[in-house]
C-alpha cells in the first residue's frame, strides 16, 4: 500500500484551475520530491494530503485514509511548513517541551535532549529561538515536527534561504529519518540540486500538472539525449574537433568551453565519433559519457509541456 497517494486531484479556486488531475503515490521509506517553480501548485497539493485544504475533485490519502480530523492519523504524521512554528521568546527546550505537552508525550525531558542532541543544539537549550541562527531554527522546526515520532514527514521547502552548511545538515538530518529511522518523507521543494541529493523519486510539477513522476535514473534514462564531453590536447586541436563534429550527420549539438567539447550524438555508439576523430588526426585527451542533471531533465520535461520543443 502507498502511504501517501494523489489520486486525480483537481482544485479550482475563482474559476481558475489550481491542480488538474495531480495523481501520484509515495511508498513507505521513500524520499519523494515534489519539485517545480514558485507558484506551480506544490503547497496547495501539500495542504490538500494534511487535510488543510478540500480538494475540487479527487482524493489526497494517507495511510489510504483522508487525513481530516482524524486525530490517530494525524498523530502519525509530521509537517514542517513554510514559517518554523516556533516562539521566538522560548527558548529551543521550552519550545520543544510546549509541543511535547500538547502531545502529550510521557517523559519528555528525554525526549526533548535526545531531539536537541540530534539536530546539534544541545549546547544552546537555554537560549531564545529569537537569538539563533536561520539555520539554527530549520533544525529545531525539524526537531518539533518529529518530536512525536511521526512514521509520515512532510516538509515544505526546510533548507530554504540557508547557508550550505546549513543546508548540508538539514539534508543529512532528512537522509537518517529516511535511511535509518525508516521514516517516510514528503519533500517540497525547488531547490533541484537538493532534490537530486537525496531524493529516491520526484515528481515534476508545472501549471498546475504532474508532467514527470518517477526515480530521478529513469527519468534520466527516458529524457536524457547521449551526451559526450571531448577533452582535446591544445586550442587548435579543440578548433579542428569542433569543425569536425560539425560536420557530422549524427551530431546534433556540439558546445565549446576551452578545451572541452560536449556534444549530443542521435542512434550511434560514442565509438564511431572516437573513430571519426581519430581518422581527422586529432589528438584527443579524453571522450566521457556526461551523466544528465536533474535541472537539465526539468528544463527538458518544462519546455517539452510549453511546446517550446
Amino acid at each position: 500500500m502507498a502511504i501517501i497517494e494523489a489520486q486525480n486531484v483537481t482544485k479550482m479556486l475563482n474559476g481558475r484551475t489550481i491542480l488538474d488531475r495531480v495523481s501520484f503515490e509515495v511508498k513507505e521509506g521513500e524520499i519523494f520530491g515534489f519539485v517545480g517553480p514558485n507558484g506551480a501548485g506544490k503547497t496547495t497539493t501539500l495542504k490538500i494530503l494534511l487535510g488543510l485544504l478540500k480538494p475540487s475533485y479527487g482524493h489526497a490519502l494517507v495511510f489510504g485514509k483522508l487525513l481530516g480530523d482524524n486525530d490517530d492519523l494525524r498523530r502519525r504524521v509530521g509537517v514542517l511548513l513554510e514559517h518554523d512554528g516556533l516562539y521566538e521568546c522560548l527558548s529551543a527546550y521550552e519550545n520543544l517541551r510546549y509541543y511535547a505537552q500538547l502531545y502529550q508525550i510521557p517523559s519528555f525531558h528525554e525526549r526533548i535532549m535526545e531531539l536537541l542532541e540530534f539536530v546539534a543544539l544541545s549546547d544552546r537549550k537555554d537560549d531564545r529561538v529569537g537569538e539563533l541562527s536561520k539555520g539554527m531554527k530549520r533544525r529545531l522546526a525539524i526537531a518539533r515536527s518529529i518530536i512525536h515520532d511521526p512514521d509520515v514527514l512532510f516538509l515544505d521547502e526546510p533548507a530554504s534561504g540557508l547557508d550550505p552548511e546549513a543546508q548540508k545538515m538539514v539534508r543529512d538530518l532528512i537522509l537518517y529519518l529516511a535511511r535509518e529511522r525508516g521514516r517516510t518523507i514528503f519533500l517540497n521543494s525547488h531547490d533541484l540540486d537538493e532534490v537530486q541529493r537525496i531524493c529516491s523519486k520526484i515528481a515534476i510539477l508545472h501549471s498546475g500538472e504532474i508532467k514527470a513522476f518517477d526515480s530521478i535514473e529513469n527519468l534520466r534514462r527516458k529524457f536524457s539525449t547521449h551526451a559526450i564531453e571531448i577533452a582535446l590536447t591544445n586550442d587548435e586541436e579543440a578548433e579542428k574537433a569542433l569543425d569536425l563534429l560539425k560536420s557530422l550527420d549524427y551530431v546534433s549539438e556540439c558546445e565549446r568551453d576551452n578545451m572541452r567539447i560536449t556534444t549530443i550524438i542521435n542512434d550511434v555508439e560514442p565509438s564511431m565519433l572516437l573513430n571519426a576523430l581519430i581518422n581527422g588526426s586529432i589528438q584527443v585527451e579524453e571522450v566521457k559519457n556526461v551523466t544528465k542533471s536533474l535541472e537539465d531533465i526539468y528544463m527538458k520535461v518544462v519546455n517539452q509541456s510549453e511546446g517550446r520543443i
